[in-house]
């Protein structure tokens, strides 16, 4: 039986719904995203903003609902005339799944595209580079997701924040080098064997996203944002209002330049790095030696091997002196290696997160003397130094806001 032959008109006319229907779903996430990093808008605000005209936003709106993406919340207030309608990002239906991977306090979250904490659960989880790190991540998900009340087909996608060199365009962590499987990205497999898009990313990149969008951050546009965590130093980087992740995701590894010759071995392989000075590891290991050579402290009611960064800031807050000259000693360290960063980029601000964030004054008030006597007088004229008034959050809502521009790519 012959087969007829397709006609060309017909060729056309698919050519030109799909080319309708592509224009049609780049401005829906368009919309999203307006109305995700803008906040609440009506028909007439969507309109200008998108260049398009009333009744196609009206259409695509009125289909969002549908979808259950967005929902009407009210009415605008208004000089003149009717009311207009305001849309939001509907708080149900669709979530995103976070997880936040660390040394110590790995931490698994649920948020919904209003940006609200829904669920937030510590792991029983550590990051490590052993050779069952993947299997041991992926159980963890896998536990977790199995406990919350949220089915896997309301997730619109998942994002890990983890230390390390994370290359965002390809999910390789090439520090962590075992968590990838062979010859594929840590994200690639997760995203195939959850059949949802996975995207990974460094802790303080997230860090300093969620800093730019909700933190101490917000409406600046030369700031950075130090990650004083377990694993190591990071710096986050605005540079003229956006985010500064480098050629490969790698920018801001503040830790890992050499501040004394001598020093003690960096688990990069290299000796005297900022890191084994000013990490939360580093002052645990300082307090351990001070304590096994005799020094006076209230740390020494407490088994060493028990002692951690919060009993350490509880006695320092007790005016024990030993944690309060170790706390000093690592701001003062911190402070020198951020006068570089302050003389490369000139920042409005400071602001410091991480576990030793918790510290409060006993890390910014040295971080900030050690850069008044470091820096030139016109780069700290105008200097801010913050403790961040989000916290670990920060890394939480970053990792969201990540999650949401790549999955609403117009």
């Amino acid at each position: 039986m012959p087969i007829n032959p397709i006609d060309s008109s017909d060729i056309e006319v698919l050519d030109k719904e799909s080319i309708v229907d592509k224009k049609k779903s780049r401005l829906k996430k368009k919309i999203l995203q307006d109305l995700y990093f803008r906040g609440n808008r009506t028909i007439a605000q969507l309109t200008k903003e998108l260049h398009t005209s009333v009744p196609s936003v009206t259409t695509l709106l009125e289909e969002l609902v549908e979808e259950k993406w967005i929902v009407e919340i009210g009415l605008a207030e208004a000089q003149f005339g009717r009311k207009p309608i305001l849309y939001s990002m509907n708080p149900q239906q669709r979530y995103v799944l976070i997880i936040d991977l660390a040394i110590h306090g790995s931490k698994a979250a649920i948020i919904n595209l209003q940006n609200q904490i829904i669920i937030e659960q510590d792991l029983h989880l550590q990051l490590s580079d052993k050779n069952d790190a993947l299997e041991k991540v992926t159980a963890a998900i896998h536990q977790f997701m199995a406990e919350v009340p949220i089915p896997l087909d309301e997730i619109i996608g998942a994002g890990i924040s983890m230390p390390g060199l994370v290359n965002p365009k390809n999910g390789f962590n090439y520090t962590y080098r075992n968590i990838n499987p062979y010859n594929q990205s840590f994200g690639s497999w997760l995203t195939q064997h959850f059949s949802l898009p996975f995207y990974i990313i460094n802790d303080t990149q997230a860090m300093i996203i969620g800093e730019n969008q909700f933190g101490l951050a917000r409406g600046m546009q030369n700031a950075l944002a130090v990650n004083m965590d377990w694993a190591g130093i990071g710096l986050g980087i605005v540079l003229n209002g956006k985010v500064f992740q480098g050629s490969n995701g790698f920018a801001g590894e503040l830790g890992h330049i050499q501040v004394k010759e001598n020093g003690v071995l960096c688990h990069c392989g290299k000796v005297g790095c900022l890191d084994t000075l000013t990490s939360a590891a580093s002052l645990i290991r300082r307090v351990k030696e001070s304590l096994n050579n005799g020094k006076v402290s209230k740390l020494t009611q407490t088994d060493v091997e028990n002692i951690d960064i919060e009993l350490v800031i509880q006695v320092a807050n007790g005016g024990d002196a030993l944690a309060i000259d170790l706390l000093h000693d690592i701001g003062k360290e911190m402070g020198k290696g951020l006068s570089v960063a302050v003389h490369l980029f000139n920042p409005e601000a400071i602001i410091i997160n991480g576990i030793l964030a918790k510290a409060g004054k006993f890390i910014s008030n040295p971080i900030e003397q050690a850069i008044n006597k470091y820096c030139l007088a016109d780069f700290k004229s105008e200097l801010l130094i913050h403790i961040s008034d989000i916290g670990e959050t920060a890394r939480l809502l970053g990792t969201q806001v990540y999650i949401i521009e790549n999955v609403l790519v117009a």
